[in-house]
């Protein structure tokens, strides 16, 4: 977790956002949805995954659902090795799409988890080049230093498989990360209910990122709102402290005196 003054905007790579809510662009029925989820949720980062982006069509471009103004994440899904990833990110810069990347590096065709090696390496060499980097990752602390000791700008464990929607049972792990690691943490996949990111939240989380619990939810409008307000909600409890827990009931006001005598 990151160091902040209370009230104060997540920092990444330089830039202030007031949103800690990043979201995505896709499984949406109608990507005309998109600029209406951005609305209601008020995120500033959106990603996207570049394979998904053709840029010479005129028309079902997802891009051109993008709401201009929008920090836009190319991420580079699909990429098997290190050394996909960072081609997929040069073709992203190359396309106009900026220098935020979300390394995405995954050659396992059931549970869709990241190669952790092959993800500190492909961002070992995109800092190099200037990119800002934001990996995505098991929640593993010696990768998350490994990564940061490369030049993220920020780490994203998973919560649960991606797309799964089964909430953070990653939830001792990230908050070793969120206890260790220097640069914000934001948590990544499986988050399918705003109680999801609000745990994720009231952990020490700096941000979450929701796709799939947004866009395959059967009213994707009022769930993104409902993940606004989680995130916030788990924000707020983070920054208030939580009060004292015990195994035993404690009473709430004194047992003893009131009836006496």
């Amino acid at each position: 977790m990151v160091e902040e003054m209370e009230g104060a905007p997540l920092s990444i790579g330089g830039t202030a956002l007031s949103s800690r809510l990043f979201i995505g662009t896709g499984k949406y029925g109608n990507d005309s949805l998109i600029p209406d989820v951005v609305r209601v949720s008020g995120a500033q980062v959106i990603t996207v995954a570049l394979r998904r982006v053709d840029f010479a069509a005129q028309h079902d471009n997802v891009m051109q659902h993008i709401p201009e103004g929008m920090r836009l994440l190319p991420n580079t899904s699909g990429a098997r090795t290190a050394q996909e990833a960072v081609r997929i990110a040069r073709l992203a810069r190359a396309a106009g799409c900026g220098d935020w990347i979300k390394i995405e590096v995954i050659d396992d065709s059931r549970y869709l988890l990241p190669d952790g090696y092959a993800t500190a390496k492909a961002t070992e060499q995109l800092v190099k080049e200037g990119f800002t980097v934001l990996p995505y990752i098991n929640p593993d602390l010696y990768v998350a230093r490994s990564l940061v000791n490369a030049g993220a700008a920020a780490v994203m464990p998973l919560g649960a498989p991606i797309g799964s929607n089964r909430g953070l049972k990653t939830r001792e792990m990230v908050r070793i990360l969120v206890d260790e690691i220097d640069v914000p943490v934001i948590v990544d996949a499986g988050l399918g209910l705003p109680s999801h990111a609000c745990e994720a939240m009231e952990l020490g989380a700096d941000a979450c990122l929701v796709n799939t619990g947004i866009a395959s939810a059967a009213d994707p409008l009022r769930m993104a709102a409902a993940f606004a307000a989680g995130v916030q909600a788990g924000r707020d409890a983070w920054l208030a402290g939580r009060g004292v827990s015990s195994a035993q009931a404690q009473a709430s006001s004194p047992l003893t005196g009131f009836l006496d005598g």
